[in-house]
């Protein structure tokens, strides 16, 4: 038993390592795919949690799996306004567990049965959510559901250890976005656009008028500014950032 126990707590400890390494949202996403499917969960959601005027779930998604035509049947049926776990979650900050047919019954006549049928279709009836918050006082949640037994006290106590760290992982990656986003210059733009485009360091001199070194100068202070390891990422990232088209 104890071996076990041994067992579970480095491999916690071995996803918390791998959570503070990650560097973007996508890189968060394969995470939360991968201990999903560890779970024996089928979907993920990681949210903000939505204003009391917000009326649709996928403006508050910061990533999840759910299938699109769930987000877009759930926000089309209008069921974020009186749903019972939204409103579980702005009143109590710990992690509980929803089994769908229980959660109807609490909704209204009219959503009742829809609201019902739609996760039952989706064979995601069951699940958990995690209150969480990050260092700025932003609360959220992040969600596991599927067609699996309902999760272990165990489980539960695992599962909220992480959901704390990935929605700050989350909200440590926005933060450094942002400052990339402010310290980044206009040459250093122009020249991701150009790269962007396909135009080597020679072509981009000629286009602007500089000198080969001086482009690869600043394509490398802006490869090291967005915390990438070569300008292939920096692009990448740029693009995704908005910073660049």
């Amino acid at each position: 038993m104890n071996v076990m126990h041994t067992d579970g707590a480095d491999r916690i400890a071995d996803y918390v390592a791998e959570i503070a390494g990650f560097k973007t949202q996508f890189d968060v996403f394969r995470f939360m795919k991968r201990l999903t499917e560890h779970y024996g969960a089928r979907a993920f959601m990681v949210l903000n949690l939505p204003a009391a005027t917000s009326l649709d779930l996928s403006s508050n998604s910061i990533i999840t799996n759910w299938p699109a035509d769930l987000i877009s049947e759930y926000d089309q049926t209008a069921l974020l306004a009186s749903s019972p776990i939204l409103t579980r979650l702005r009143l109590a900050t710990a992690p509980f567990t929803f089994n769908i047919d229980h959660v109807a019954k609490q909704r209204d006549a009219r959503t009742t049965d829809i609201s019902k049928s739609m996760f039952e279709r989706y064979r995601m009836p069951r699940g958990a959510y995690f209150p969480v918050h990050d260092a700025s006082g932003m609360r959220g949640a992040v969600s596991f559901a599927g067609d699996r037994p309902e999760f272990t006290a165990a489980e539960m106590i695992e599962l909220m250890y992480l959901s704390v760290h990935v929605y700050n992982r989350l909200a440590e990656i926005r933060e450094l976005d942002n400052r990339a986003t402010d310290m980044l210059t206009e040459r250093e733009i122009d020249c991701l656009n150009w790269t962007a485009a396909g135009k080597t360091s020679v072509e981009i001199a000629e286009i602007l008028g500089l000198s080969e070194h001086t482009i690869n100068h600043y394509l490398n202070r802006a490869t090291k500014k967005l915390d990438t390891v070569n300008r292939t990422q920096a692009v990448a990232k740029a693009l995704r950032l908005g910073l660049i088209k």
